[in-house]
């Protein structure tokens, strides 16, 4: 009998592209998503990307960054997977908040559905119900980008279960007429005492793959060196897939260069002949191809310092938690036809050890303190800032680095003692930065999820200050992910110290921009500029510091 699609419409103009993952998480299947969609736009066609996680969570907005890297905020102000931001960085795009889709959203959908008795008293079913709500979004994706091509990355590991309704809603969408290609990105170890890649693990991920009943077209082989002709052999072999559609993703210097490396390979071609269209050629991924020679042939170097708190995870470090923010770095040394060289520092041990602040912050050429939340770590950003203000090296405060900034400008240029947050210090005399109105009435019902101050928001910015030089305008949006805010009853006593708020809200009630004009680039934003940044165009704020810190380079 055959089971009527209730669900979608598989006659639309829309290609789809779905990506799994097996063998390990991490593999970058954000960078093979984002990388095929580069490739297809320089063919002429416009591409739209969505990502699924298979967590409870509605969104990734209260998870630790230290458990599931960075959180990466959308212009229309959803807490999404770090991938969206790949996805913005390669197609050059304004991601919204629905492309990030979660088990957590579905069921969420699906019980509110239930009570409201809109499934008509029917029993609710996994495997009926899941599967079309998720294909419901997904069609929703499509229809509101109108694109030529939806690439769909499914977070997680084939094999693990909480992937499998995902899995069999794509499925069904291929059952029921929709254009599909299936790219499986999977992972080659090699064993030190063996010498060689190994093909098994990814033989037994693509069985489960074909157990869920998908079948790849392609087969993106992950590893840390290039493979060879018996390796694709062997995978063609025992995948049932031809060997010019495994393709070889080695470890490389920069992810920009992935693009022209899938091309190279024929993936183009073979993407071409799946959906019926003539590939024209890889010329188009010249921008590409020179971005790549270009990053390999820098010379030179300028060192930035970031004073993160969300570094370490038991014994490993993961500078996930921070990647929009190296991206932006490395996007703007690059312009500088510079290499960029990362340190990271460890606000929690200058706390416990601040007679390495000198040692570790002279060595550098510019400091960035980015976002973060709560107590931990703060003193040793307080007194990472204070170095940077007094001795002049170009700094940059990202959110939290600028409510820092503006603590330690109030304790000591303005004498306030014991000035802090009432983020984490409720009883202090001096609360500088404090909630808004708002803000409390939503902690005081614990709605914590997606209600934070979100997404793009404008701001005036003053005529001839630093902030206004380097956006070479007197406005600017960018995207917020904050509760609180410089108190404004503390704002004409620290600008009569010094501090210069230089942009702020439409109706100037809050600050958004400050620096300073004695010192060669002191400039923070409550703002999250990283996220605004693109490889080949990297954002003022960024380049700014970069070129500052150039000099001191030079300098020193």
């Amino acid at each position: 009998m055959a089971i009527k699609n209730t669900c979608v419409d598989c006659s639309s103009k829309t290609k789809w592209i779905i990506v799994t993952g097996g063998v390990v998480s991490g593999l970058g299947k954000g960078v093979v998503t984002s990388s095929l969609g580069a490739m297809l736009k320089t063919q002429g066609f416009s591409v739209a990307a969505t990502k699924i996680d298979p967590y409870i969570n509605i969104d990734a907005g209260t998870m630790r960054p230290t458990v599931h890297g960075e959180v990466f905020v959308t212009y229309d102000g959803g807490e999404t997977d770090q991938d969206l931001g790949n996805y913005e960085r390669f197609l050059d795009y304004k991601i919204s908040r629905t492309s990030n889709i979660t088990t957590g959203q579905i069921y969420q959908t699906i019980i509110q559905k239930e009570r409201n008795l809109e499934y008509g008293g029917s029993d609710v079913e996994v495997t009926k119900h899941v599967p079309e709500e998720i294909k419901r979004r997904l069609f929703e994706n499509a229809s509101k980008s109108d694109a030529d091509f939806m690439l769909v990355e499914i977070g997680g590991t084939v094999g693990d279960y909480q992937n499998i309704v995902f899995l069999e809603a794509v499925r069904q969408m291929k059952q029921e007429g929709c254009q599909i290609m299936f790219v499986h990105v999977s992972y080659l170890p090699m064993l030190g005492n063996v010498g060689e890649l190994k093909t098994k693990p990814t033989q037994h991920s693509v069985r489960a793959l074909n157990g869920a009943g998908i079948f790849a077209d392609v087969i993106i082989a992950r590893s840390t060196m290039p493979i060879d002709a018996p390796r694709k052999e062997k995978i063609s072999y025992f995948c049932n897939i031809d060997p010019q559609d495994v393709i070889s993703a080695p470890d490389v210097p920069s992810i920009y260069q992935i693009p022209a490396d899938y091309a190279a390979q024929g993936l183009g071609e073979t993407v071409a002949k799946h959906f019926g269209f003539v590939w024209k050629g890889n010329g188009a991924l010249s921008k590409w191809q020179d971005f790549a020679k270009k990053v390999k042939s820098l010379s030179g170097k300028v060192t930035i310092g970031i004073v993160g708190k969300y570094f370490d995870i038991g014994s490993c470090t993961l500078e996930d938690s921070y990647i929009s923010v190296i991206e932006a770095v490395k996007s703007a040394t690059y312009a500088l036809g510079k290499k960029p060289d990362i340190v990271w520092m460890d606000s929690k041990e200058f706390e416990e050890h601040p007679e390495k602040i000198k040692a570790q912050l002279d060595a550098v050429d510019g400091v960035i303190v980015p976002g973060g939340f709560g107590k931990t770590g703060v003193e040793g950003k307080i007194a990472a800032i204070k170095y940077c203000r007094e001795q002049k090296i170009p700094f940059l405060g990202i959110c939290y680095g600028l409510q820092m900034a503006v603590i330690e400008h109030a304790r000591n240029l303005c004498n306030l003692a014991g000035a802090s947050s009432t983020e984490f210090d409720e009883n202090t005399p001096h609360p500088v930065i404090a909630i808004l109105p708002k803000q409390a009435e939503l902690l005081a019902k614990n709605q914590y999820g997606n209600s934070m101050r979100l997404g793009d928001y404008p701001a005036d910015l003053t005529s001839g200050s630093v902030i206004a030089k380097v956006y070479g305008s007197n406005k600017a949006i960018e995207r917020h992910r904050h509760r609180f805010e410089v108190n404004p009853e503390y704002v004409e006593r620290l600008e009569t110290n010094g501090m210069v708020f230089s942009g702020r809200s439409p109706d100037h009630k809050l600050v958004e921009f400050l620096e300073r004009s004695d010192h060669p680039y002191f400039v923070a934003t409550q703002a999250h500029p990283e996220f605004t940044s693109r490889p080949m165009n990297p954002q003022p704020l960024f380049k700014g510091l970069l070129e500052a810190a150039e000099a001191r380079s030079k300098n020193k």
